[in-house]
Protein backbone atom coordinates (compact mmCIF):
# COMPACT_ATOMS: atom_id res chain seq x y z
CA UNK A 1 0.00 0.00 0.00
CA UNK A 2 1.10 3.54 -0.70
CA UNK A 3 2.02 5.60 2.39
CA UNK A 4 -0.54 8.26 3.27
CA UNK A 5 0.61 11.87 3.13
CA UNK A 6 -0.99 15.06 4.41
CA UNK A 7 -0.44 18.12 2.21
CA UNK A 8 -0.70 21.21 4.41
CA UNK A 9 0.01 23.74 1.65
CA UNK A 10 -0.86 24.22 -2.00
CA UNK A 11 1.71 22.83 -4.44
CA UNK A 12 2.06 22.86 -8.24
CA UNK A 13 -0.23 20.39 -10.00
CA UNK A 14 2.65 18.51 -11.62
CA UNK A 15 4.29 17.98 -8.22
CA UNK A 16 1.03 16.72 -6.73
CA UNK A 17 0.63 14.30 -9.62
CA UNK A 18 4.14 13.01 -9.02
CA UNK A 19 3.39 12.55 -5.33
CA UNK A 20 0.17 10.67 -6.08
CA UNK A 21 2.08 8.16 -8.21
CA UNK A 22 3.89 7.02 -5.07
CA UNK A 23 1.69 8.11 -2.14
CA UNK A 24 -1.95 8.48 -1.16
CA UNK A 25 -2.23 12.26 -0.77
CA UNK A 26 -4.78 14.19 1.26
CA UNK A 27 -5.14 17.97 1.23
CA UNK A 28 -5.52 19.25 4.77
CA UNK A 29 -7.68 22.19 3.68
CA UNK A 30 -10.21 19.80 2.12
CA UNK A 31 -10.69 17.57 5.17
CA UNK A 32 -13.53 18.03 7.62
CA UNK A 33 -13.12 17.00 11.26
CA UNK A 34 -14.58 13.50 10.79
CA UNK A 35 -12.47 12.71 7.73
CA UNK A 36 -9.36 14.01 9.45
CA UNK A 37 -10.05 11.87 12.52
CA UNK A 38 -10.45 8.79 10.34
CA UNK A 39 -7.24 9.46 8.42
CA UNK A 40 -5.09 10.49 11.40
CA UNK A 41 -3.88 6.98 12.38
CA UNK A 42 -2.82 6.26 8.78
CA UNK A 43 -0.93 9.46 7.95
CA UNK A 44 2.81 8.75 7.78
CA UNK A 45 4.11 11.98 6.28
CA UNK A 46 3.41 15.68 5.98
CA UNK A 47 4.41 17.82 3.01
CA UNK A 48 4.70 21.48 3.93
CA UNK A 49 6.04 24.74 2.55
CA UNK A 50 8.28 27.27 4.23
CA UNK A 51 5.17 29.23 5.25
CA UNK A 52 3.25 26.26 6.66
CA UNK A 53 2.27 25.97 10.31
CA UNK A 54 2.59 22.47 11.76
CA UNK A 55 1.72 22.56 15.46
CA UNK A 56 2.43 20.25 18.35
CA UNK A 57 -1.27 19.41 18.44
CA UNK A 58 -1.30 18.28 14.81
CA UNK A 59 1.85 16.21 15.25
CA UNK A 60 0.45 14.57 18.38
CA UNK A 61 -2.75 13.63 16.52
CA UNK A 62 -0.80 11.58 13.96
CA UNK A 63 0.64 8.51 15.72
CA UNK A 64 2.11 7.02 12.52
CA UNK A 65 3.80 10.25 11.42
CA UNK A 66 7.45 9.70 10.51
CA UNK A 67 8.49 12.66 8.35
CA UNK A 68 7.66 16.30 7.65
CA UNK A 69 9.16 17.26 4.29
CA UNK A 70 9.34 21.03 3.89
CA UNK A 71 9.56 22.69 0.48
CA UNK A 72 11.71 25.70 1.33
CA UNK A 73 14.65 26.81 3.39
CA UNK A 74 12.73 28.15 6.39
CA UNK A 75 10.91 25.86 8.78
CA UNK A 76 10.03 28.25 11.61
CA UNK A 77 6.35 27.25 11.33
CA UNK A 78 7.18 23.65 12.23
CA UNK A 79 7.19 22.77 15.92
CA UNK A 80 10.62 21.12 15.93
CA UNK A 81 10.51 20.30 19.62
CA UNK A 82 7.26 18.41 19.15
CA UNK A 83 8.71 16.63 16.12
CA UNK A 84 11.70 15.50 18.19
CA UNK A 85 9.43 14.42 21.04
CA UNK A 86 7.45 12.22 18.63
CA UNK A 87 10.52 10.96 16.74
CA UNK A 88 9.46 12.68 13.52
CA UNK A 89 12.13 13.55 10.96
CA UNK A 90 11.96 17.07 9.53
CA UNK A 91 13.63 17.88 6.20
CA UNK A 92 13.90 21.04 4.11
CA UNK A 93 15.54 22.22 0.88
CA UNK A 94 18.50 24.42 1.84
CA UNK A 95 21.12 25.90 -0.43
CA UNK A 96 19.22 25.61 -3.69
CA UNK A 97 17.81 29.15 -3.57
CA UNK A 98 20.81 30.91 -2.03
CA UNK A 99 21.95 32.65 -5.20
CA UNK A 100 18.43 33.65 -6.22
CA UNK A 101 17.77 35.20 -2.81
CA UNK A 102 21.08 37.04 -2.77
CA UNK A 103 20.44 38.34 -6.29
CA UNK A 104 17.03 39.56 -5.21
CA UNK A 105 18.43 41.27 -2.12
CA UNK A 106 20.66 43.35 -4.37
CA UNK A 107 17.74 44.02 -6.73
CA UNK A 108 15.68 45.37 -3.83
CA UNK A 109 18.61 47.41 -2.55
CA UNK A 110 19.13 49.01 -5.97
CA UNK A 111 15.41 49.50 -6.54
CA UNK A 112 14.89 51.18 -3.18
CA UNK A 113 18.02 53.34 -3.21
CA UNK A 114 17.73 54.42 -6.85
CA UNK A 115 13.91 54.66 -6.66
CA UNK A 116 13.43 52.47 -9.71
CA UNK A 117 9.73 51.75 -9.14
CA UNK A 118 8.89 55.38 -8.40
CA UNK A 119 10.87 56.50 -11.46
CA UNK A 120 8.97 53.99 -13.61
CA UNK A 121 5.69 55.55 -12.45
CA UNK A 122 7.13 59.00 -13.15
CA UNK A 123 7.78 58.04 -16.78
CA UNK A 124 4.40 56.34 -17.23
CA UNK A 125 2.55 59.38 -15.88
CA UNK A 126 4.24 61.54 -18.50
CA UNK A 127 6.02 63.63 -15.86
CA UNK A 128 9.36 63.36 -17.66
CA UNK A 129 7.99 65.77 -20.29
CA UNK A 130 7.59 68.34 -17.52
CA UNK A 131 10.88 67.97 -15.68
CA UNK A 132 13.71 65.75 -14.50
CA UNK A 133 13.28 63.07 -11.86
CA UNK A 134 14.75 64.07 -8.46
CA UNK A 135 18.26 62.93 -7.56
CA UNK A 136 18.63 59.51 -5.93
CA UNK A 137 21.13 57.85 -3.62
CA UNK A 138 24.40 56.34 -4.85
CA UNK A 139 25.00 52.65 -4.22
CA UNK A 140 28.50 51.85 -5.49
CA UNK A 141 31.15 52.19 -2.80
CA UNK A 142 28.62 52.34 0.03
CA UNK A 143 28.68 50.56 3.37
CA UNK A 144 26.54 47.46 3.69
CA UNK A 145 25.56 45.80 6.94
CA UNK A 146 24.33 42.20 6.89
CA UNK A 147 22.18 40.86 9.71
CA UNK A 148 23.00 37.15 9.79
CA UNK A 149 26.10 36.02 7.93
CA UNK A 150 24.92 32.54 7.08
CA UNK A 151 24.74 31.00 3.63
CA UNK A 152 22.56 33.78 2.20
CA UNK A 153 24.33 36.55 4.06
CA UNK A 154 27.67 35.43 2.64
CA UNK A 155 26.20 35.34 -0.87
CA UNK A 156 24.94 38.91 -0.43
CA UNK A 157 28.41 39.95 0.77
CA UNK A 158 29.98 38.42 -2.33
CA UNK A 159 27.72 40.52 -4.53
CA UNK A 160 28.32 43.62 -2.45
CA UNK A 161 32.05 43.31 -3.10
CA UNK A 162 31.36 43.67 -6.80
CA UNK A 163 29.70 47.00 -5.97
CA UNK A 164 32.83 48.21 -4.21
CA UNK A 165 31.13 48.13 -0.83
CA UNK A 166 32.68 47.83 2.59
CA UNK A 167 31.01 44.99 4.47
CA UNK A 168 30.05 44.63 8.11
CA UNK A 169 27.76 42.16 9.83
CA UNK A 170 26.16 41.05 13.05
CA UNK A 171 25.08 37.63 14.25
CA UNK A 172 25.20 35.29 17.18
CA UNK A 173 28.97 34.91 16.94
CA UNK A 174 31.86 36.47 15.07
CA UNK A 175 33.02 34.44 12.05
CA UNK A 176 36.70 33.51 12.10
CA UNK A 177 36.89 32.87 8.35
CA UNK A 178 35.94 36.36 7.08
CA UNK A 179 37.63 39.74 7.34
CA UNK A 180 34.40 41.74 7.41
CA UNK A 181 33.87 44.04 10.38
CA UNK A 182 31.68 42.48 13.08
CA UNK A 183 29.35 44.27 15.48
CA UNK A 184 27.74 42.46 18.35
CA UNK A 185 24.30 44.07 17.96
CA UNK A 186 22.07 45.28 15.15
CA UNK A 187 21.79 48.85 16.42
CA UNK A 188 25.54 49.44 16.38
CA UNK A 189 25.77 47.81 12.96
CA UNK A 190 23.00 50.06 11.61
CA UNK A 191 24.75 53.17 12.92
CA UNK A 192 27.83 52.33 10.86
CA UNK A 193 26.34 51.40 7.47
CA UNK A 194 24.31 52.89 4.63
CA UNK A 195 22.40 49.74 3.67
CA UNK A 196 21.08 47.18 6.17
CA UNK A 197 20.18 43.78 4.69
CA UNK A 198 18.32 41.28 6.87
CA UNK A 199 19.38 37.67 6.17
CA UNK A 200 18.89 36.13 9.63
CA UNK A 201 16.79 33.11 10.51
CA UNK A 202 13.52 33.66 12.32
CA UNK A 203 13.59 32.72 16.00
CA UNK A 204 12.53 34.06 19.36
CA UNK A 205 15.88 35.85 19.56
CA UNK A 206 15.43 37.63 16.22
CA UNK A 207 11.76 38.56 16.53
CA UNK A 208 11.45 42.36 16.05
CA UNK A 209 15.25 42.55 16.11
CA UNK A 210 15.06 45.44 13.64
CA UNK A 211 13.13 47.84 15.86
CA UNK A 212 12.71 51.59 16.11
CA UNK A 213 16.10 52.08 17.75
CA UNK A 214 17.85 50.17 14.95
CA UNK A 215 16.02 52.18 12.29
CA UNK A 216 16.86 55.45 14.03
CA UNK A 217 20.51 54.37 14.02
CA UNK A 218 20.35 53.58 10.30
CA UNK A 219 19.41 57.20 9.75
CA UNK A 220 17.69 59.38 7.15
CA UNK A 221 19.93 58.31 4.26
CA UNK A 222 19.81 54.61 5.14
CA UNK A 223 18.06 51.82 3.24
CA UNK A 224 16.63 48.65 4.80
CA UNK A 225 16.23 45.40 2.83
CA UNK A 226 14.48 42.32 4.22
CA UNK A 227 14.60 39.02 2.34
CA UNK A 228 14.54 36.84 5.49
CA UNK A 229 11.33 36.73 7.53
CA UNK A 230 8.80 39.47 8.19
CA UNK A 231 8.76 38.91 11.95
CA UNK A 232 12.40 40.00 12.23
CA UNK A 233 11.38 43.60 11.48
CA UNK A 234 9.04 45.56 13.75
CA UNK A 235 6.59 46.48 11.00
CA UNK A 236 4.90 49.32 12.91
CA UNK A 237 8.26 50.89 13.70
CA UNK A 238 9.27 50.54 10.04
CA UNK A 239 6.10 52.26 8.80
CA UNK A 240 6.73 55.10 11.23
CA UNK A 241 10.38 55.39 10.18
CA UNK A 242 9.41 55.53 6.49
CA UNK A 243 6.57 57.99 7.07
CA UNK A 244 8.74 60.31 9.14
CA UNK A 245 11.73 59.89 6.82
CA UNK A 246 13.85 58.54 9.65
CA UNK A 247 15.23 56.22 6.97
CA UNK A 248 15.39 56.90 3.25
CA UNK A 249 13.74 53.79 1.86
CA UNK A 250 13.13 50.07 2.22
CA UNK A 251 12.88 47.01 -0.02
CA UNK A 252 10.73 44.24 1.43
CA UNK A 253 10.02 40.74 0.15
CA UNK A 254 8.62 39.41 3.44
CA UNK A 255 6.02 40.67 5.88
CA UNK A 256 4.66 39.96 9.35
CA UNK A 257 1.23 38.73 8.27
CA UNK A 258 1.58 37.56 4.69
CA UNK A 259 -0.12 38.07 2.33
CA UNK A 260 -1.82 40.87 4.24
CA UNK A 261 0.21 44.06 4.22
CA UNK A 262 -0.70 47.15 6.28
CA UNK A 263 -2.47 49.86 4.29
CA UNK A 264 -0.01 52.39 5.69
CA UNK A 265 2.86 50.48 4.10
CA UNK A 266 1.05 50.12 0.78
CA UNK A 267 0.50 53.87 0.66
CA UNK A 268 4.17 54.78 0.92
CA UNK A 269 6.26 55.75 -2.11
CA UNK A 270 9.65 55.12 -0.46
CA UNK A 271 9.28 51.36 -0.14
CA UNK A 272 9.49 48.59 -2.75
CA UNK A 273 7.17 45.66 -2.00
CA UNK A 274 7.37 42.19 -3.54
CA UNK A 275 5.32 39.03 -2.80
CA UNK A 276 7.84 36.76 -1.02
CA UNK A 277 9.40 35.77 -4.33
CA UNK A 278 13.14 36.06 -3.71
CA UNK A 279 13.75 32.33 -3.55
CA UNK A 280 11.54 31.28 -6.43
CA UNK A 281 12.73 31.08 -10.00
CA UNK A 282 11.61 28.32 -12.33
CA UNK A 283 14.83 26.34 -12.15
CA UNK A 284 15.19 26.71 -8.40
CA UNK A 285 11.59 25.76 -7.70
CA UNK A 286 11.99 22.56 -9.71
CA UNK A 287 15.16 21.68 -7.81
CA UNK A 288 13.35 22.30 -4.51
CA UNK A 289 10.39 20.17 -5.58
CA UNK A 290 12.77 17.37 -6.57
CA UNK A 291 14.57 17.48 -3.22
CA UNK A 292 11.28 17.55 -1.29
CA UNK A 293 10.21 14.41 -3.14
CA UNK A 294 13.61 12.75 -2.78
CA UNK A 295 13.56 13.29 0.99
CA UNK A 296 10.19 11.55 1.18
CA UNK A 297 11.32 8.70 -1.10
CA UNK A 298 14.48 8.12 0.92
CA UNK A 299 12.60 8.06 4.22
CA UNK A 300 10.01 5.53 3.06
CA UNK A 301 12.75 3.41 1.47
CA UNK A 302 14.45 3.20 4.85
CA UNK A 303 17.41 5.28 3.67
CA UNK A 304 18.93 8.44 5.21
CA UNK A 305 17.12 11.59 4.11
CA UNK A 306 19.15 13.98 1.98
CA UNK A 307 18.63 17.26 3.83
CA UNK A 308 17.49 16.88 7.45
CA UNK A 309 16.96 19.94 9.61
CA UNK A 310 19.94 20.21 11.94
Amino acid sequence: MKPNLLLVSRFPDAFCERLREHFDCHEYAQLDADRMAALAPKLRGIVASGESIVTRDLIARLPALGIISVLGVGYDGIDLEAARDHNVCVTHTPGLSTDDIADFAMALLLSAARQVVSADRFVRRGDWAVGRYPLTRSVFGGRIGIVGLGRIGRAVAKRALAFGMSIAYTGRTQKADVAYRWYNDARTLAANVDFLVVCASASAATRALINGAVLDALGPSGVLVNIARGAIVDEEALVQALCERKILAAGLDVFSNEPRIPDALLALENVVLTPHMASITGATLQAMLDLTFDNLAAHFAGQPVLSPVA
